[in-house]
This record gives structure tokens, C-alpha cells and sequence, in this order.
């Protein structure tokens, strides 16, 4: 089984996706996160400001920070190598990692709110 996992840079929360200005690429990654769940696919997140070991502790990442600083975050490990630095996944990558087809990611982030007439 594959596992996918995002080292973040320090956000307010775990997934970035808080407060008034929540970013809509932080939210279109969520979604694909659990899309990617739901077909048994093992993901992990970890954000620097709240599990900074992490990021100690991981051979790859570890060299990818001193190599290439803080600009290295987001980092995406597939089966622990190193895949992508410094940017989110597209729905194209994803699909090409997980080997799910690509109609099932989100291209655009869903929208948390209802408009009513």
C-alpha cells in the first residue's frame, strides 16, 4: 500500500485550513488528502509548528531543510522519497502517486459554504 505523506510549513493548525483567510489551495489538498483515504491509500501530515519532530526525526526531510531551507515546505514523501519541495500536489500528481484515477481528485477547492437564496 502506498503512504503519502506532507511535511507543512508552520501554520495555525493542522491542515492550514482555519481562520478567517483559509487558503483555497490548503483546502483543495484536504480534500484530495481524504479522497486519497477513502481508497485505502495510508496519508500522513505533519505541520512544523506543532510536530517539529517530525521533521527531526525524517532522514529525507532533514536534508531536504538543510539543503534547501524552509523553501523546501510543503515536502511530499511517496513511499518515503523525497517527490515534490517547495509546492502542493496537483490533482495530476496525486493521481500518478496513488495510481487512482484522475476524475476522482479535486482540480478546485470545494467550497465550505452554502449560499441561500
Amino acid at each position: 500500500m502506498k503512504k503519502i505523506a506532507i511535511f507543512d510549513p508552520a501554520m495555525c493548525c493542522s491542515t492550514g485550513v482555519c481562520g478567517p483567510g483559509v487558503d483555497p489551495e490548503l483546502t483543495k489538498v484536504a480534500n484530495n488528502l481524504g479522497i486519497l483515504e477513502k481508497e485505502n491509500i495510508e496519508v500522513a501530515r505533519y505541520n512544523l509548528s506543532t510536530e517539529p519532530q517530525q521533521f527531526v526525526e525524517n532522514s529525507v526531510v532533514r536534508q531536504q531543510l538543510d539543503d534547501h531551507g524552509e523553501q523546501a515546505l510543503p515536502l511530499v514523501l511517496v513511499d518515503g522519497e523525497a517527490v515534490k519541495a517547495g509546492g502542493y500536489p496537483t490533482a495530476e500528481e496525486f493521481s500518478e502517486w496513488s495510481g487512482i484515477e484522475r476524475k476522482k481528485f479535486s482540480a478546485e477547492p470545494k467550497s465550505q459554504f452554502t449560499i441561500l437564496e
